[in-house]
């Protein structure tokens, strides 16, 4: 599988210069070849992966690289909720925007859109509970306060914004 990974900036890190009062825009990507299911489009499990490196690029932002995870530490994804769009086809660009919605002290709330890169379309959205993990204890530990500060001035923009319809959702037949 390709693994690269398409950001917007290489190597974007967090500056207090940043405009803040809009979700991220973190990740860029294309749709890869091996993404694509028997359907002829995106597989339901690379909308995941997808977010994932999303994910990544956020980590990367706030300060979360190589160096703090061989110390010891990390964030955890402890739940997660993905609704699909549209389909996405091979080489079609994607772009992603992540915005928080909940920071504690061990807890990060995100939601990540995926937009096709062109048209702007809506074609998934992921909400996850991340935990922040003391990895050589194996439990949650409280977040480093360097990268603690730096979600908590995002935390502070991004609480201002509208709240995403998908936030929350539960799954369910109504009985009627």
């Amino acid at each position: 599988m390709d693994n690269e990974i398409y950001l917007t900036r290489e190597y974007q890190y967090y500056s207090d210069e940043d405009e803040l009062d809009n979700p991220l825009a973190l990740y860029i990507a294309k749709v890869h070849s091996d993404w694509i299911d028997y359907n002829g489009h995106m597989s339901e499990s690379f909308y995941l992966y997808a977010f994932g490196d999303a994910s990544d690029a956020l980590f990367q932002y706030i300060g979360i690289d190589n160096d703090y995870r061989l110390g010891g530490q990390s964030f955890y994804t402890v739940e997660t909720h993905i609704n699909y769009y549209l389909e996405a086809s091979e080489n079609e660009p994607l772009e992603f925007t992540t915005q928080i919605l909940g920071l504690d002290s061990k807890r990060l709330h995100i939601f990540h859109q995926m937009f096709h890169g062109e048209s702007g379309q809506l074609i998934a959205t992921t909400e996850q509970m991340l935990i922040h993990v003391d990895m050589n204890k194996a439990k949650a530990s409280e977040i480093d306060q360097s990268v603690f500060r730096i979600l908590q001035k995002i935390w502070n923009k991004h609480e201002k914004l509208p709240s995403p319809k998908q936030k929350g959702r539960v799954m369910q037949i109504k009985q009627g």
